[in-house]
């Protein structure tokens, strides 16, 4: 598969925006291997934005227990 190198890579801080979390909070995620796939380049740490939204994607929504109403 040939790599697109036309494809904009987010920094840490975008992809903390994005997500409204902070960067430390997407740092101790990245050490937990528990965020989006992330890319090393060098010393630098950048996310492609489809893994991004496939991260995203794959956690789902939380559904509270509601109680019925009576009608």
């Amino acid at each position: 598969m040939k790599p697109n190198t036309q494809q904009r890579l987010l920094n840490e801080h975008e992809v903390a925006d994005s997500c409204s979390i902070s960067v430390l909070t997407l740092r101790k995620w990245r050490s937990q291997r528990r965020g989006p796939q992330f890319v090393k380049i060098g010393a630098l740490v950048r996310y492609r934005p489809a893994d991004v939204d496939a991260w995203i994607a794959s956690q789902g929504s939380a559904k509270a227990d509601l109680p019925e109403v009576a009608r």
